[in-house]
């Protein structure tokens, strides 16, 4: 069957931004999810009026964005609230998303890359193929505090919003597991599977 949608997972501190890079490389034509959120809560962002009247000037940041760090801390205590802000900004990233994959063309391979494909349980149907890059939780740690200078906590805090390692493997196709791979090894791994999955439908 040919491979035209794929979708890209895995936990934060993964590495899963990493292969999206990778496959862009090889010719996908990237629909990065967690881009379309950041840019949609941007000032002047079409999801803000929505987000400052369900949540009120405290999750707004003075340059009129979204205060990431605050909204963290009002959902990971809250799951109200992170049901409320979800149905803010899904429909609005569902629509930028099916725009951009629509906006490739027929005949490119597009990678969604979608930090909660599992947990969303609706992409298993919109993909042809799951790529999963997985890593264990305490590289996580390391990787994610080392990059962002968040604290144990606050990494934790968002692993735990996750789903669990085990449940992502499960929902593979493919899985990438991307411990201890130099960059060289893991575009080596990148390329076999576009090779695999993508490459026929490229030529």
């Amino acid at each position: 069957m040919a491979v035209k949608r794929i979708g890209l997972t895995g936990g934060i501190g993964s590495g899963k931004s990493t292969v999206a890079s990778l496959l862009a490389a090889e010719g996908a034509v990237l629909v990065d999810t967690d881009a379309i959120a950041r840019s949609i809560a941007q000032a002047g962002g079409i999801a803000m009026p929505a987000i400052e009247a369900a949540f009120g000037p405290s999750v707004i940041a003075s340059d009129g964005s979204l205060d990431r760090a605050a909204m963290r801390q009002i959902v990971f205590a809250d799951a109200g609230a992170k049901a409320r802000l979800e149905a803010i900004l899904h429909p609005l990233i569902g629509a930028e998303t099916q725009r951009q994959a629509a906006a490739a063309g027929d005949d490119a391979v597009v990678v969604f890359d979608v930090p909660l494909l599992v947990e969303s349980g609706r992409w298993r149907a919109l993909v042809d193929r799951v790529l999963v890059v997985d890593a264990r939780e305490d590289t996580q740690l390391q990787r994610v505090m080392a990059r962002s200078g968040w604290t144990p906590e606050a990494v934790r805090a968002v692993i735990a919003q996750q789903a669990p390692r085990k449940a992502r493997r499960a929902a593979a196709d493919a899985v990438i597991y991307n411990e201890s791979l130099t960059l060289a090894e893991l575009g080596t791994e990148v390329r076999g599977l576009w090779k695999l999955w993508a490459a026929a439908t490229t030529r």
